[in-house]
């Protein structure tokens, strides 16, 4: 008889337990400020999502007119509300204002529909709207809009900081100005956070809450248009269809909103829960590997910065942690391995990301692309469920036109200048286009043969005419070598590469990069060498193509891969290398089923690689960074000697001039970047040698720098590995293929070294120097333990043979079945130490007789 009771108390508390889930996921926002007008009319009008708009009459003491401004309607249209049927028409300077009962964010919104009357077409209208300090409109007509026939309305975001508040209307060249229905409405404190981060390049950008909004797209992903009568703010989310390419590519998805969760932190005041109950997710594409982004694409204006909030919502796995993905904006990535369920600790739960772009960086359509994450397990699928994109004021706090409130720009040019610089301009145009045509007549005799691209584009090298000058033409079978003051080696003609390739076959590919697939090829000679051919699509192009040229030129080294040549046919950017037959270091450490390597072979290939970093930045007339480094940039020959690749992100170092960083955006991969150079954007030879640490940790404990199957504490190796060091128990995560062979005491020497290249800041790492100087003591310290252990069994067979044994080394081999050690010189190659003159080996000598256990 006690347990219903029990059972009825559960009961209730399950109840009340969903009504309070419920009641915090459907969060109302009652404005402090909330003036709705509609404009025109002679009665108060009920809005199609309930709202009250005041009348005229009724808000009157709002306007302040300078002259005559004119009531009109009409009784019917094609619009979604009775509030686009009438307007107010203004022939001369007219102002609203509003005084505010608190300060903060307010919606500014304001309603537009051009229609005829008796007196004026508002299709032609042409004005310009501002605020005290804030242009929202500038020589604004609605046929540049594409709305003449259509009801309309432009939404702005505003952090109003004074009592009172203005709306100014001002008619231009004689044409009217008109408004339909304004609002000015407080919106919430938490839509916009003072800190977000920028792209391209990359950094945390301060001061938003000071900055003005207007509203560009706002989409509902997957789902239906959600009006203003669904959402708390009064937003309108329009569908997605219309901005999404290849629409084949992309599959809708959906769930009943009331399964949609929002974290501890989060709020349905940032986007309903309509929004993240649908989505587009990756499509079937009758593809063989779905290894593809779904992308949409916003026309924008290429004069702001624009503030991107991407809303996602994992409504499509079934388990936590299976679902990594990339996002990517304008080609180049934004988010990479994005992993929902831990970012916010459940399924169906609600993220967002805001983003910063500096549209001079980009180019319009801005594309937002979503992309499978294909380094790691899990499915294989990608989704999106809504997308905001806001125009940023510019520095003269305009958010239309280059001119502000006060006549200037943000070059503080006024507009009574403009005339005399646009002269000036043109002027320098016209000188411009006559150099040019002028160098287009003396260009090179073979350009109609070579049709080369690059010839142009590219900067002047070496005191050439030509940065990219070929001697032989598009269809010669024998390219001829170019000169030795140019340094760029020979020029292949297309025709022969594709040829070396058997025709770019996709059997013949050994590679794939951010620049584009390397192809295993074998030249007329016999020679068989390595084609790097650019892919159009890739985020790398003429840059890095110039950038590896230029690098690779001019340095020679036994731990650098040889540039043999290069083709920049019409528009193909080809590079040619010398063949590395064992491939990265990476296939020998995970991934692939080859022979595993000992760590004597480990050290002396990472003592390889760090010759050929020390040599960049020191050996080098100018020190160069390489930017990039990690295990497929180590490059294996036939007899396992390191050698460091892919240079096309390379930096030449600062000059002395007291500067020790060079300042660029940040590029690499996940899991090497040096998280200073990260944070700040200054590029130093300290950066390169993070990376070698993260390298250094990959090769003791053979996985991934980045491992986002593993748990959340063992994703990034870096700091995971560094956990078990300071706690002395590094021996515990090492590569098992290791256990028994490698000496302790030469690890815990590697593992100091490693440690130190992944100081936190710069200034506190090792020069490569100092890190090559540690790794030959470590291959030191292995090798004489190696020699102790071979003389011990030496000595205990001594022991056990009979006197009469004491023959020669080789007979008493034989005699006892025991195989005979190769001479020194025979050796593999790949085992014996390789010194020259960026080697610390030569510090070494006092280390010849150790004999250590």
């Amino acid at each position: 008889m006690e347990k219903k009771p029990m059972a009825t108390l559960l009961f209730l508390f399950c109840i009340f337990t969903a009504a309070s889930t419920a009641t915090s996921s459907a969060v109302t926002f009652t404005p402090k400020d909330n003036f709705l007008i509609d404009c025109g009319s002679g009665a108060q009008t009920t809005h199609s999502d309930g709202r009250l708009f005041l009348s005229d009459l009724n808000s009157g003491q709002y306007l302040a007119s300078q002259g005559r401004d004119i009531l009109a309607s009409i009784p019917s249209g094609n619009v979604s509300s009775p509030i686009y049927l009438s307007a107010r028409i203004f022939v001369e300077e007219a102002t609203y204002t509003f005084r505010m009962a608190r300060p903060g964010w307010h919606w500014i919104r304001l309603h537009f529909y051009p229609f005829k009357t008796n007196e004026y077409d508002l299709q032609t209208a042409r004005f310009t709207v501002t605020t005290d300090s804030l242009v929202l409109l500038h020589d604004f007509g609605v046929e540049n809009n594409n709305n003449t026939d259509q009801w309309f309305f432009k939404e702005y975001l505003v952090n109003v900081t004074s009592e009172r508040f203005s709306i100014k209307f001002t008619p231009l060249k004689g044409d009217p100005a008109f408004i339909n229905a304004i609002e000015v409405v407080s919106a919430p404190d938490i839509l916009i956070t003072d800190s977000v981060s920028a792209l391209f390049p990359v950094a945390q950008i301060d001061g938003f809450s000071m900055q003005s909004f207007q509203t560009v797209y706002r989409l509902n992903v997957g789902g239906p248009e959600i009006t203003s009568k669904n959402d708390t703010l009064g937003r309108t989310w329009a569908t997605d269809g219309n901005f999404l390419a290849h629409k084949e590519l992309g599959k809708q998805v959906s769930v009943s909103p009331t399964v949609i969760k929002y974290p501890e932190a989060g709020s349905p005041l940032i986007a309903p829960q309509s929004v993240y109950a649908s989505a587009v997710e990756m499509g079937d594409a009758n593809v063989a590997a779905a290894n593809f982004n779904v992308t949409w694409n916003l026309d924008i204006d290429l004069s702001y910065q624009y503030l991107v909030r991407l809303h996602f919502c994992d409504i499509i796995s079934k388990s936590m942690d299976d679902l990594y993905f990339n996002v990517f904006v304008n080609g180049k990535k934004a988010i990479s391995g994005i992993d929902l369920s831990t970012l916010t600790g459940g399924l169906a739960t609600a993220y967002y990301k805001d983003f910063v772009v500096n549209s001079s960086m980009v180019s319009s359509p801005l594309s937002i692309q979503i992309g499978p994450w294909t380094e790691g397990t899990g499915a294989i699928d990608a989704l999106l469920n809504g997308l905001e994109v806001f125009k940023v004021n510019n520095s003269v706090g305009s958010l239309d036109g280059e001119f502000g409130v006060d006549g200037n720009t943000a070059n503080g040019v006024r507009k009574g200048t403009v005339a005399v610089v646009g002269f000036c301009m043109m002027f320098g145009a016209f000188v411009g286009l006559g150099a040019v045509a002028v160098r287009w007549q003396k260009r090179p005799q073979d350009w109609q043969k070579r049709n080369s691209f690059s010839s142009w584009l590219l900067p002047l090298h070496a005191g050439d005419a030509s940065f990219m000058n070929s001697k032989s033409s598009m269809g010669s079978r024998k390219s001829q070598f170019f000169s030795s003051t140019t340094g760029l080696g020979r020029y292949f003609s297309f025709n022969e590469l594709t040829d070396a390739t058997k025709n770019w076959d996709s059997k013949a590919v050994i590679g794939v990069g951010g620049f584009g697939n390397v192809y295993y090829g074998e030249l007329d000679d016999g020679t068989v060498v390595a084609v790097k051919r650019g892919n159009p699509q890739s985020e790398q192009g003429i840059n890095e193509f110039q950038t590896e040229i230029q690098m690779l030129s001019k340095l020679r080294h036994r731990h650098l891969v040889s540039l043999i040549g290069y083709c920049d046919e019409n528009t193909e950017m080809i590079l040619v290398y010398e063949f590395m037959l064992n491939g990265p270091l990476r296939d020998h450490l995970y991934g692939k089923d080859l022979s595993p390597l000992t760590w004597k072979q480990r050290l002396e290939i990472c003592i390889g690689a760090a010759r050929g970093l020390h040599y960049l930045h020191t050996g080098a007339a100018q020190g160069i960074i390489h930017r990039d480094v990690k295990t497929t940039n180590i490059l294996l020959d036939d007899n396992f000697i390191a050698k460091m690749a892919d240079f096309g992100l390379s930096k030449d170092a600062p000059s002395s001039d007291g500067q020790n960083y060079v300042s660029t955006a940040v590029k690499g991969s996940f899991g090497y970047l040096d998280p200073e150079y990260f944070r700040k954007q200054q590029l130093t030879d300290k950066s390169d040698v993070y990376s070698f640490g993260v390298v250094l940790l990959e090769v003791l404990c053979a996985r991934p720098a980045l491992d986002p199957g593993l748990p959340r504490e063992q994703v990034n190796l870096a700091e995971w590995a560094m956990q078990w060091k300071r706690k002395g128990l590094l021996e515990k995560i090492i590569d098992p293929v290791l256990i028994g062979s490698i000496n302790l005491e030469s690890m815990k020497k590697y593992a100091e070294a490693a440690e130190k290249c992944l100081a936190e800041y710069g200034v506190d790492r090792p020069t490569m120097g100092d890190v090559l100087w540690n790794l030959e003591y470590a291959l030191q310290l292995q090798e004489a333990s190696a020699q102790g252990k071979a003389d011990d069994e030496n000595k205990e067979l001594a022991a056990a043979s009979p006197p009469s044994a004491a023959v020669a080394p080789a007979a008493a081999a034989t005699a006892n079945n025991l195989p005979i050690s190769p001479p020194e010189q025979s050796r593999n190659p790949a085992e014996v130490p390789v010194i020259d003159d960026h080697s610390g080996t030569a510090m070494f000598a006092q280390f010849a007789a150790i004999n250590g256990r």
